[in-house]
């Protein structure tokens, strides 16, 4: 925000202040309605935040159901790690505000034939948890983002409200005060010299008294 140090002296002053006062007051109204659309989406996103990390919880639990009859049909050498998924984000827009919408999560090559119908479960139950794993991330990141723009947000708009635009409000009554103090003090000397000026011509003009 621009320091009033800087305000023009008299009417250029004023001028300069309504402008500001006016590009403020239009700022906390554009601010304001983007709050407005952060705070939709971001209790769609608390909601979405909320859904997949039950889908999480539970393809989890799935999945170490499996992994343990895996581990107890084929023995615990049967699940070893394999190669990373690859997870490709994609990316909206609010308001400015860039946020994960989504993402496609792409598992790693099929492993060796299973030894096992409960390995080969396994294998699919933890592909699932991983996609669920990663619609969760991409859901809370979203949220998270869009939490902290909402927290940025309504900080501006309480120090246009609250701070700036007051200071200018006062700044402006200030001028208007000093330039009436101005214009009342012309106007009584222009009319105490046109007083003197009158005064004067009368006494040039009056009549000079004839000798006894």
């Amino acid at each position: 925000m621009t320091s009033l140090a800087r305000v023009p002296p008299g009417r250029a002053g004023r001028l300069w202040l309504r402008r500001r006062l006016a590009i403020a007051q239009r700022g906390v109204d554009l601010l304001q309605r983007k709050l407005r659309l952060l705070v939709r989406v971001h209790h769609r996103l608390v909601s979405e935040a909320e859904r997949t990390g039950q889908e999480w919880t539970a393809t989890c639990a799935d999945a170490d159901k499996w992994g343990l009859r895996a581990c107890l049909a084929d023995g615990r050498r049967a699940l070893r790690p394999a190669s990373p998924a690859e997870v490709t984000v994609r990316w909206a827009e609010t308001m400015g505000l860039r946020y994960p919408a989504g993402a496609t999560c792409t598992p790693p090559p099929d492993p060796p034939p299973v030894c096992s119908a409960a390995l080969d479960e396994a294998r699919q139950a933890a592909e699932i948890a991983i996609q669920a794993a990663v619609r969760h991330a991409v859901a809370q990141e979203a949220e998270h983002r869009v939490a902290r723009e909402i927290s940025v947000t309504r900080q501006r708009i309480r120090a246009l409200r609250d701070r700036w635009i007051p200071r200018l409000i006062a700044a402006i009554e200030h001028i208007d005060l000093a330039l009436d103090e101005a214009e009342r003090s012309d106007a009584a000397r222009l009319l105490r010299a046109g007083s003197g000026r009158s005064g004067d011509r009368a006494g040039t003009e009056a009549p000079a008294r004839a000798p006894p």
